[in-house]
């Protein structure tokens, strides 16, 4: 039997129009002279999903009881007995009710797909398995519901049924999603314009990798291996030299003339991990690449040029930039062609680029000519020559014959070999040197004589040089290849502890300190800035001279220096220290940033204020100073006879403008912070109803005019408690005044991801939406002039209130008519009480 072919419609949240879509096409399958038949569709109580779904055979769906209520489910057993050629399934990630044959919806399907059933299924992009912990973090809910990553993937087609998010809010808002009384809460919490917009952004990269991955799983099928330019996709290959940076710059030039153009940027290192660039460099390079926009990989590969023409088509590249040889031009001759001629030789239809450098080789360099044995070991060696020599010559005398003399070499011979293995190449030359005259002395007519009588006797001894040279070699790159593996071993130890300290919380700069003086075993360690100590660790003597040999000073960044006394350090200590003080570098360029954030956001927050006040200074006092003086001023011309009614007319204007007077300059003193004339906000934690009952009695409204919708337990949030409660006094007040008489306002109060949300809603005339932003310009009541209203301290001042308090205020609309101001404030890490005694717990 054929296996079914699933076809899932992906949306980005609920309401995107994913059931509709699959109903539409089943239509479509219909009318083409298809066996369509929905299996189960949840239309929630929406018209136009009704709508589309009649005409299509519905299965009747099972009826189960759970825990007293009666629920329906998709009858299996039913859909396999009528056996269509499509069926029709909602929502994958549903969890069936306890009792029938299997947990999970998708695993139906499955069954269905095991039929040879043609299955159209909708599924969320919250509800994928190993989109969990990111849909967590963007929305604050954790999704008990989701589908293995293998069941949409072994899906012959995903298709994405994509909604703007202002467009799904607009659906939501007119109440074709929800009914009216969930639209409030879905606006404020799920459908939050930013969680749409992370979703939607989800959405489209999740598939866009899924048609990537589809395309080379296509290649591969189909054995394809020439690039396939869908894109420019260019890889720079990086040695960890200095040259680097110039083929990145010059990799992400290329990469620029093409639209969408992608740069990738590869290091490859030896598999037995000993093939090391400068680390300090390389970071370097790393942040670079990042930088302009690309990203890093590191491959591992003892063949550089497969590696990495093997990691270019892997990624379809279309282009590889690789840097002209800093081997000497002698090194080239004698040890064939480098990594870029091999490259080109393999990279078939990759573009390569040789990009020339300042690094590149163009003088004669000798090779350096060394030994990575440490000297106790040569001395060793030559003591071993010394002792082993005579040692071997007693006892080969006493055996002494013409027919042992091949035994007496290979004896010697075996001598050197030794030699070579304990101390390397000078002492094996020695012992080289000194067998083949104790050979000749000993054992080689005529006796006791140093005499080379035939040419055999100095083709041994140069032999004897020969072997010496080619085991100590051998011996050399050994302990040179062990060296650098337990010093890599140990850097990384050290890198690792270093970052590990930062990440579970420790301060940077002083883990970096700590973790340093530790590793390089000194006495004391240091970050110093104009003659002050930043961090300190260790015992410092009392005084230090710059001069004194223990004391090693290394700069970083432009102020700083790095301190370290004890012991004089080697240069290879001083390569890792430089990857070390580039970290300490980037620690202080933090510490700094976040101390000039902090202040600046002070500054910022008083700065929102004082401008909110000037404002309403400005613009509140002339009007009702105007209007008092022009009453007054009227009542005072002798040249007019006024009547009783104008005259009571004119002093009610001024009694009423003198009034609006009071109460501003009242607020203005309530809610001053002055300090140097700067205006201050004082944040501590409030329970909002702490706000709210005050800001109720001063307007003297009750239960008749304000609906309240409260949490039982309190909510808490960091704000200023007098500029709260003027926030709360003019949003109140402004939402009494537009509901039609009659129909309370409400005032609802919710916490959601870290955020306490104030919601005040009216159901009147509301504000056009091209309109909102003008109600926040200082006074602006939108033709609004009476002085009747009241002057208040405006939204505008609100909105600078309420941003002096690290909140926002912003504008939707209410279901159904009218307008809702949301005031949203930071949680507060301490709940409090409703009597308004501080208590820790945390905010949840």
């Amino acid at each position: 039997m054929t296996r079914g072919q699933l076809r899932v419609f992906l949306g980005a949240a609920p309401g995107v129009g994913k059931t509709y879509a699959m109903l539409e096409e089943g239509r479509r399958l219909r009318d083409e002279g298809s066996d369509v038949v929905i299996a189960l569709v949840e239309t929630h109580g929406r018209a136009g999903t009704a709508a589309v779904a009649e005409g299509l055979e519905t299965v009747p769906r099972a009826v189960l009881r759970h825990r007293g209520l009666e629920l329906q489910e998709m009858d299996l057993p039913a859909v396999l007995a009528r056996a269509p050629e499509y069926a029709l399934v909602d929502e994958l990630a549903h969890t069936n009710v306890p009792g029938l044959q299997h947990e999970k919806r998708w695993q139906d399907v499955q069954a269905l797909l095991d039929a040879g059933i043609n299955v159209l299924s909708t599924v969320n992009i919250q509800h994928i398995d190993s989109l969990n912990d990111v849909i967590e973090q963007i929305t604050g809910t954790l999704q008990a519901e989701t589908v293995p990553d293998a069941v949409l993937r072994g899906a012959e087609q995903v298709e994405l049924v994509d909604l703007t998010p202002q467009s799904l809010r607009g659906r939501l808002a007119d109440g074709v999603i929800y009914p009216a009384e969930r639209v409030d809460a879905a606006l404020s919490n799920y459908f939050r314009l930013g969680n749409l917009t992370a979703l939607r952004e989800l959405a489209l990269l999740w598939l866009a990798d899924e048609v990537d991955s589809a395309l080379n799983r296509y290649r591969e099928e189909h054995g394809i291996s020439s690039k396939w330019e869908a894109r420019e996709r260019v890889v720079v290959a990086l040695t960890g030299g200095p040259e680097g940076r110039t083929l990145l710059r010059r990799g992400a030039r290329i990469a620029a003339r093409s639209a969408g153009g992608k740069l990738l940027a590869v290091h490859v290192s030896g598999a037995d991990g000993l093939r090391g660039p400068e680390p300090a460099e390389l970071a370097a390079q790393r942040l670079l690449v990042e930088k302009l926009g690309g990203s890093f990989h590191q491959v591992v590969g003892n063949d550089v040029p497969r590696a990495l023409v093997d990691f270019a088509r892997s990624v379809n590249a279309t282009q590889l930039v690789v840097g002209v040889s800093r081997r000497p031009r002698i090194a080239a001759l004698l040890s064939g062609p480098g990594i870029g001629a091999t490259v080109i030789r393999e990279s078939g239809d990759i573009d390569v680029h040789m990009v020339s450098h300042s690094a590149a080789a163009r003088t004669l360099v000798l090779p350096h000519f060394g030994s990575a044995l440490s000297v106790r070991r040569r001395l060793l060696g030559f003591a071993f020559a010394l002792v082993g020599g005579p040692l071997l010559t007693a006892g080969l005398v006493t055996a002494r014959s013409s027919e042992t003399i091949t035994g007496d070499v290979l004896s010697y011979q075996l001598l050197v070999i030794l030699v070579a293995l304990v101390g390397g190449i000078w002492p094996a030359l020695f012992a080289a040197l000194l067998s083949g005259l104790t050979l000749d002395f000993f054992f080689i007519q005529p006796l006791y004589t140093v005499t080379v009588a035939t040419p055999s006797h100095m083709l041994a001894l140069g032999l004897y040089v020969v072997n010496a040279m080619l085991v100590s070699y051998v011996v050399d790159a050994a302990a040179r290849r062990a060296r650098t593996a337990r010093r890599s071993a140990s850097e990384s130890e050290l890198l690792a502890s270093v970052a590990g300290s930062v990440l579970r919380g420790e301060d940077a700069l002083g883990a970096l300190v700590s973790r340093t003086r530790e590793a390089f075993n000194v006495s004391a360690a240091r970050i110093r800035s104009e003659g002050e100590d930043l961090y300190a660790d260790g015992d410092w003597p009392a005084s230090v001279s710059p001069d004194d040999p223990a004391l090693t000073r290394l700069p970083v960044g432009e102020r700083c220096f790095l301190d370290l006394w004890g012991r004089e350090l080697a240069a290879s200590d001083r390569r890792l220290l430089a990857v070390i003080t580039a970290q300490m570098e980037a620690a202080l360029e933090h510490r700094e940033l976040t101390e000039t954030a902090r202040g600046l956001g002070s500054l910022a927050a008083a700065d929102k204020v004082r401008t909110a006040l000037l404002a309403a200074v400005g613009h509140d006092l002339r009007r009702p100073l105007t209007a008092a003086t022009a009453a007054v001023t009227g009542l005072r011309a002798t040249d007019v006879t006024w009547s009783e009614q104008d005259r009571s007319e004119l002093l009610a204007t001024a009694e009423e403008s003198l009034a609006s007077l009071s109460g501003l300059v009242t607020s203005l003193l309530d809610v001053s912070r002055l300090q140097a004339g700067v205006v201050g906000v004082s944040l501590e934690p409030l329970n909002v109803v702490d706000a709210v009952l005050p800001a109720l009695e001063e307007l003297e409204l009750g239960p008749a005019d304000v609906e309240l919708e409260i949490p039982t337990v309190p909510r808490v949030v960091l704000a200023d408690p007098v500029l709260l409660q003027r926030v709360l006094v003019n949003l109140l007040a402004n939402a009494v005044r537009f509901s039609p008489d009659g129909v309370k306002c409400v005032l609802s109060v919710s916490e959601f991801a870290g955020r306490v949300e104030i919601r005040v809603i009216d159901s009147g005339p509301g504000v056009p939406e091209q309109r909102r932003g003008e109600i926040f310009v200082p006074f602006q009541r939108l033709g609004d002039i009476d002085n009747s209203t009241g002057l208040g301290l405006g939204l505008a001042l609100a909105k600078g209130f309420t941003e002096g308090m690290g909140g926002t205020l912003e504008t939707e609309d209410t279901p159904g008519g009218g307008l809702t101001m949301v005031l949203s404030l930071p949680a507060a890490r301490h709940r409090v009480p409703a009597g308004g005694q501080h208590s820790p717990a945390v905010a949840g």
